[in-house]
């Protein structure tokens, strides 16, 4: 017998709505409300209000919160300012990736690491674990928090109509404490669609209250709830990597062109972290000759690739494999990442194809990302 999926604090309004429900990550989430190309536009042009409340939170306190960070994960999180917040990683002794993560340092010996849900509890055992000898704590504060997220190109001003913290002044990466329709809230400028917008983390029970509010002062804006469905699309066509798809234990982040986010140079201990050996002689081998590196594809024709098909050459030599595809509505065309042999990585190689079920499909390589906003 299998666990029933978990369900958010928002479930009912989701039902409610008619969303179309799928099993993610052991969460009942909300797929689709309607189209999801339409959702999709909407972020593009105007705004869409996510339930994100599946994402695991962990809580790092105490004096040494920053030192353990420092070790357990590849970034330089002990010299993240209060009120900002970091992309980075955490993996293995062998430097494969267990996840990528988000941290906010929410106080000088207070951090909150935000993990993939379906990685969750992998991240809450090994911070718990590579806690050992440091003076801090490492809380599951997975049950603790709401996430909703307003994203698009209206969601400043969505959001402004119903706080009154300074939004103006929260940089790309950061967040504040403040009140939302009188819900207090964690207000970060972050997300995972390539727009503007917010995440906002508030108690569970406040989560419904705010889903209203922001329904309402958005109304006027054209701002619609949106799916993981495209969610997805919006994070293909940005370019962003999604954990068992572009990263894995298999790779390490420089395999996956993410080289950047880990930091030899940390105080303390002797800048030695978990997975560094490792690391160091992937950044090597990167930097001498990169076997395969992460591409955009754009197809010549209509068809969709998907996760494990084969990239071929002109011949029909397999020269990489795509880690995930879609169709693309602002592109108007289907797109896809692939890790590919790094002689046909250059955007422009010609002769590529992708094999979608026995037939070559010719795709154009092309630079990361396939969308990027006007700032």
């Amino acid at each position: 017998m299998t666990d029933a999926p978990r369900r958010t604090a928002l479930d009912a309004l989701h039902r409610g709505l008619g969303a179309t429900m799928t099993d993610f990550a052991g969460w009942d989430m909300p797929l689709r409300y309607a189209s999801e190309r339409e959702e999709h536009v909407a972020v593009r042009t105007r705004a869409g209000l996510f339930d994100l409340s599946h994402m695991g939170e962990i809580t790092v306190t105490g004096a040494q919160a920053g030192g353990l960070l420092d070790h357990a994960l590849v970034g330089n999180l002990g010299a993240l300012a209060v009120g900002r917040a970091r992309y980075t990683m955490i993996c293995e002794e062998s430097g494969g990736i267990l996840d990528d993560l988000i941290v906010y340092r929410l106080g000088e010996s207070e951090y909150m690491v935000v993990a993939n849900a379906s990685n969750a509890l992998v991240v809450l055992d090994a911070l718990t674990e590579r806690a050992a000898g440091f003076d801090a704590e490492v809380r599951d504060d997975r049950d603790a928090y709401a996430l909703l997220a307003v994203q698009g190109p209206a969601s400043s001003a969505i959001l402004k109509s119903v706080t009154d913290a300074d939004l103006d002044a929260l940089k790309y990466y950061a967040g504040l404490p403040g009140t939302v329709a009188g819900v207090s809230a964690l207000i970060a400028r972050t997300g995972y669609t390539g727009e503007d917008g917010f995440e906002l983390f508030v108690a569970p029970a406040d989560a419904e209250k705010l889903w209203q509010a922001l329904t309402d002062a958005g109304r006027d804006a054209g701002l619609v709830p949106c799916g993981l469905s495209c969610r997805d699309t919006l994070r293909l066509e940005a370019g962003m990597p999604l954990y068992g798809h572009e990263l894995s234990t298999s790779l390490t982040p420089f395999d996956a062109g993410l080289g950047r986010v880990v930091k030899f140079e940390k105080p303390g201990n002797e800048g030695r972290f978990v997975g560094r050996e490792a690391l160091e002689a992937a950044a090597a081998r990167a930097e001498q000759a990169p076997p395969r590196k992460l591409v955009g594809l754009v197809a010549e024709g209509r068809r969709v690739p998907r996760a494990g098909f084969s990239v071929v050459s002109a011949d029909g030599t397999v020269i990489g494999e795509v880690t995930s595809g879609a169709p693309s509505p602002t592109l108007g065309k289907p797109i896809a990442m692939a890790y590919v042999d790094a002689a046909y990585a250059e955007p422009g190689t010609a002769g590529v194809a992708v094999d979608i079920r026995g037939s070559r499909e010719p795709y154009e390589v092309v630079a990361l990302p396939f969308y990027k906003r006007e700032r």
